[in-house]
């Protein structure tokens, strides 16, 4: 006799983690067609998203704001720097630290940016608030995910 997939607490339908899994899939590749006439990955997106917000921030700064540690945001920025959209440079008060400042390109890119939030919905055959509501639960799942210690603040 089989157990059906609402009786059976390992059936793959009913994992959280398997519906993330295929969701982040899903988005990034809705993401990746919309951010490529910008020049950036969805990653180098998220970096350009926290600067845009407040620039310059330091690597820290950075890193904590999208939840990333220094060895992986700092590939991250020195494509960005390649790109023109960044400058690194030391921090005057703090040699150890390193300040990442848009330049004139980078702050430029935020108009053709603004445009990336429309279409995605628009690809999603979706609206704001259906994907507010997402944002809403997605982001009291990763506080309680910190506050459990899996993820650091």
């Amino acid at each position: 006799m089989s157990t059906s997939a609402v009786e059976d607490p390992l059936a793959l339908e009913r994992q959280v983690c398997f519906a993330l899994a295929i969701a982040n899939r899903a988005i990034l590749s809705v993401y990746r067609p919309i951010l490529a006439p910008l020049g950036l990955t969805h990653p180098q997106y998220l970096v350009m998203l926290a600067l845009w917000g407040e620039s310059p921030q330091s690597v820290k700064e950075l890193g904590e704001a999208l939840q990333l540690d220094s060895a992986t945001i700092s590939p991250l920025l020195k494509r960005l720097e390649a790109a023109g959209l960044v400058t690194r440079t030391r921090n005057a008060d703090d040699e150890r630290q390193l300040d990442i400042e848009l330049t004139a390109e980078g702050i430029a890119l935020r108009e053709q940016a603004l445009g990336v939030p429309g279409q995605v919905v628009e690809r999603l055959d979706s609206d704001w608030e259906e994907l507010g509501e997402l944002h809403h639960v997605l982001t009291k799942i990763n506080q309680k995910a910190i506050k459990a210690g899996a993820l650091q603040a």
